[in-house]
């Protein structure tokens, strides 16, 4: 079931309903009833997974208590550490397992020595990554006392699990999202009618935007030895632009649904394309992981490291986003691909610019030249990087990297100009509506009404007109 198929919208027109109309006066039936729409969601991709959902939050669930009401400082340590070996052991049995395997079995025959040992081929759990990081912070600020442990099992199981953010994020973070489940709810116009606008935005970067790159993005990557190195090139600047249209308009397509039901969820991406440094990039994208990972990484690893001056600042972030990687997926070229923009980072420490952060163009249409040239760097550092994100091996990224840097870089190319119109019609939008929310939030409230309805009917036209073929969402695999 996901956001743009036909079970879901009768899903969610269903839970709508009862969320409202029939639970909506007792907030703990209302709850429960997000519980029970939580786990059908997710038992609807696969069930067998449920029963490890539930068993991650009961457990997690009991342990926040007793690590909140320890005295004895071995005992809350014992107690944390029970909770986080059960949820990244999961993690790392699912995800990870293979390709360690793999990793040693490789690292031995280097030495002609050869291991009987074979994968497993586990099915990865859909959404793992994403509510094992809601339950490792939940424990964590439980443990430092920046949160009190929630003694109401639904509200807990609700949080880890809540449907609209489970499969691909945003991170919630309990001190933002339990409250909320905590407290009555009641229906807001004016935030529903906002839900639906940021959905409809979702779907036009998904259909219109993601999913028609797709198709494009294969023909190049899967034929890049015999396509020229100008196309090469295209088709990393194509692909960067399908995986920001694909995950961000999940983002804006959760956050909507969440708003239609009384919530606010952490917000995931604020323009990333328009940014004119890495660190800002990164401040941009993912926001959820990138705080996330900040918090619990990458802090206590440059506290760890002060004493070694900039040197420990530039370890400590080449740690923090080399886990980055590794959080994407079992593989080295996300250990590569973390590194490298760990290393983005260096220039930016070593100037102390690695803070700076303004608004590109602010209260201007247009950038000044100077500030088209850093959006210009960084955006071509992403689109490098992510030609090793793509790759199936470093092999392969290595080997798109020779060929893209060759004499026919500057040869001709095939053209996708319906492609590019698209990319250019989204980046202009996005750009126009870069001081929002997201994009259309208030592009067009204040604009007459006919005007108004006008530019939505366009943008479903669009939906339905020029909507690639339905494709996953990239992040589902994470």
């Amino acid at each position: 079931m996901v956001f743009i198929s036909i079970s879901f919208v009768i899903f969610f027109l269903v839970f709508f309903f009862f969320y409202w109309f029939v639970f909506g006066r007792n907030l703990r039936s209302q709850n429960l009833f997000v519980l029970a729409g939580s786990y059908l969601f997710y038992a609807w991709w696969d069930w067998r997974f449920l029963s490890l959902l539930i068993g991650s939050s009961l457990l997690s669930f009991l342990l926040g208590i007793h690590i909140e009401k320890a005295t004895n400082e071995r005992r809350r340590r014992i107690l944390l550490y029970l909770g986080l070996l059960q949820v990244l052991g999961a993690l790392l049995i699912f995800k990870y397992l293979d390709f360690f395997i793999v990793s040693f079995v490789d690292a031995f025959s280097i030495f002609d020595i050869t291991t009987d040992i074979r994968t497993i081929n586990l099915i990865l759990p859909v959404g793992i990554s994403f509510y094992t990081f809601r339950i490792i912070s939940y424990l964590l600020d439980i443990n430092s006392g920046k949160i009190k442990p929630t003694a109401d099992w639904v509200v807990f199981f609700s949080y880890v699990s809540f449907f609209p953010s489970l499969i691909s994020g945003p991170i919630d973070r309990a001190q933002a999202l339990i409250p909320q489940l905590e407290k009555k709810r009641t229906f807001d116009y004016d935030q529903a009618t906002d839900g639906m606008r940021q959905i409809l935005w979702g779907l036009f970067k998904k259909i219109v935007v993601a999913d028609n790159c797709v198709n494009v993005v294969d023909e190049i990557f899967d034929n890049y030895l015999n396509v020229p190195a100008s196309s090469l090139l295209l088709g990393a600047f194509i692909y960067t632009i399908q995986v920001y249209a694909d995950f961000s308009g999940y983002s804006d397509m959760a956050i909507g649904f969440s708003r239609l039901i009384g919530f606010n969820i952490t917000r995931n991406f604020n323009f990333p394309f328009f940014s004119q440094n890495i660190a800002e990039y990164w401040r941009s994208w993912h926001i959820s992981l990138t705080t996330w990972m900040t918090e619990y990484i990458f802090t206590p690893l440059s506290f760890s490291f002060r004493s070694y001056g900039r040197t420990g600042l530039i370890l400590a972030i080449l740690l923090n986003f080399i886990l980055v990687g590794i959080w994407h997926g079992a593989n080295w070229t996300f250990v590569l691909f973390g590194l490298l923009h760990g290393c983005y980072f260096i220039p930016l420490i070593l100037r102390g610019t690695i803070n700076t952060s303004k608004m590109t163009a602010k209260s201007k249409l247009l950038p000044s030249l100077v500030e088209l040239r850093n959006i210009s760097v960084t955006f071509a550092l992403v689109v490098l990087t992510n030609i090793i994100f793509r790759a199936e091996s470093i092999f392969q990224a290595f080997s798109y990297f020779s060929r893209m840097f060759s004499p026919s870089l500057f040869a001709g190319t095939y053209t996708y100009p319906r492609l590019l119109l698209i990319i250019a019609l989204f980046l202009s939008v996005e750009w126009l509506g870069r001081g929002q929310q997201y994009a259309i939030a208030g592009l067009a409230l204040s604009w007459p009404r006919t005007a108004r309805w006008a530019f939505y009917t366009v943008v479903i036209m669009l939906i339905f007109v020029i909507g690639g073929k339905q494709h996953q969402f990239i992040y589902f695999q994470f």
